[in-house]
């Protein structure tokens, strides 16, 4: 592939340019029990949370709902939310990344299933936000990845030719649904692989 050839460059946000760990955020909570795993599902695999990220509900409505369906205190609620965003940590090396692709002259964009407050509150912590030409958040289209429908929104928003983009996703399902609508696509694990992966699509950074 030539390196002509790539002209835009998409990144997910969470796992990517953003930790999301979301064992770690219920022991926080919660405190240690043995089923983390479990509850984390309950909590962020729910029909709340995936409302919360295709736009239909706020934060506190979420709050509410995982009041009254999971039984959660209103302390338990107010400790979720707060831990869902403080975990937040930048990846090492991501935001470098993204500027050095940027900085040769490459369109880059954000491509995540994320919620309202989370999106302001990345926006009031972090500056990486202010490097993206522009993004897709779930919560503002009412779709989620890895529905098709959702890549074909960020390359009709921005005029991008799936041929000439590649998307960086930490899922591979994500990756996948990218690449069957004709977009190169890497399985991101940390930021030096990702970085190879990138110049071995012709990507100068």
């Amino acid at each position: 592939m030539s390196s002509e050839r790539i002209k835009n460059i998409v990144f997910d946000i969470g796992n990517v340019v953003v930790r999301w760990s979301p064992e770690e955020i219920i022991r926080l909570t919660f405190g240690d029990c043995a089923s983390a795993e479990e509850k984390a599902k309950s909590v962020f695999q729910s029909d709340i949370w995936l409302n919360l990220n295709k736009g239909l509900l706020s934060e506190n409505d979420a709050k509410t709902q995982y009041r009254d369906v999971l039984g959660f205190t209103e302390l338990e609620c107010e400790r979720l939310f707060y831990y869902v965003k403080q975990t937040q940590i930048l990846i090492y090396g991501s935001v470098e990344l993204i500027r050095r692709c940027k900085s040769a002259g490459y369109r880059v964009f954000a491509l995540t299933d994320n919620v309202h407050e989370i999106v302001s509150h990345l926006k009031a912590t972090y500056t990486f936000w202010d490097l993206f030409e522009g993004a897709i958040v779930s919560a503002e289209v009412g779709l989620l990845k890895p529905q098709v429908e959702i890549y074909k929104s960020l390359l009709y928003q921005y005029g991008l030719e799936a041929s000439e983009t590649v998307f960086i996703d930490d899922m591979p399902y994500n990756v996948a649904s990218a690449e069957s609508v004709g977009m190169n696509a890497i399985l991101f694990k940390n930021t030096y692989q990702c970085a190879r992966a990138l110049k071995a699509l012709g990507v100068q950074h």
